[in-house]
């Protein structure tokens, strides 16, 4: 299990989706402490569970599932520190 000082941040997830992404709009959401007591949850409260409101030129012309799997494909180095759960809203 990770410990909390390897956990993802909301700053390290939006640096990522900048890098990779190119947002031109961009809003990262931790939302783990509402998640407590289920899977994927840990006693931190934080780093596990996260919304990620985002609008790419990177986007144009792709259906909204190839759309979610940039997302998805850009942060999947995170997975290993214990991001469980990502809520994508494509703006």
């Amino acid at each position: 299990m990770s410990t909390t000082a390897e956990l993802p941040t909301t700053a390290a997830l939006e640096a990522v989706l900048r890098e990779k992404l190119a947002p031109t709009e961009l809003e990262v959401i931790d939302e783990s402490a509402a998640h407590a007591g289920h899977s994927g949850a840990n006693a931190a409260g934080y780093g596990t569970h996260f919304r990620v409101r985002i609008a790419s030129p990177m986007f144009d012309g792709n259906p909204r599932v190839a759309r979610h799997r940039l997302v998805y494909d850009a942060l999947q180095v995170f997975i290993a520190q214990g991001l469980h759960a990502i809520a994508i809203e494509v703006l």
